[in-house]
């Protein structure tokens, strides 16, 4: 297998180019639409990611998730991480969910700190495929779908115009 470079959405400084074989339609936008924070009228970008985990290691992977260090949780936090899951497959897939308002800036403050720098040694060998760290290294996948941004839209629709797919009126 070939490895990735770093995903050029998710790093600046990384090529501009897709990885080598891949189309690029896999990868997100940056500044996506996301959720609008109703207090603060920012906008919360949701992100999704995958990663492959060696199945030797599985075991390992999940045994260091459920017990993260304190200080990585706390670094992810108040860097703009939220409502962060990983999900991972019995093949070893990992999907990765985060909302955050600005994933450049909080992926920059992550890493400025040393936790993360030491997190990402430590979980390097997990991985297949990758040449850099896991938190360069995944590759982010584009929403298709969200229920409340088309239940928005269908409320907007409610003054009887035609839908768009069907071209029936609401």
């Amino acid at each position: 297998m070939t490895r990735r470079p770093p995903d050029p959405l998710l790093h600046p400084t990384a090529a501009s180019s897709p990885p080598p074989g891949s189309s690029g339609t896999e990868i997100a936008h940056p500044g996506a639409p996301g959720p609008t924070d109703a207090g603060q009228g920012t906008t919360t970008e949701r992100v999704c990611f995958r990663l492959q985990v060696k199945q030797q290691h599985l075991a390992e992977y999940t045994r260091r998730h459920a017990a993260v260090w304190p200080d990585m949780l706390r670094a992810l936090k108040d860097t703009g991480w939220h409502n962060y899951s990983l999900f991972l497959g019995e093949d070893g897939l990992l999907i990765g969910y985060l909302e955050t308002e600005d994933l450049a800036a909080a992926r920059a403050g992550m890493a400025a700190t040393q936790v993360n720098a030491r997190w990402q040694d430590e979980m390097a060998p997990f991985f297949e495929d990758l040449d850099f760290p896991p938190d360069q290294g995944f590759l982010r996948l584009s929403e298709v779908f969200h229920l409340e941004d088309q239940l928005t839209a269908l409320s907007a629709d409610e003054a009887g115009t035609d839908h768009p797919h069907t071209g029936e009126n609401s």
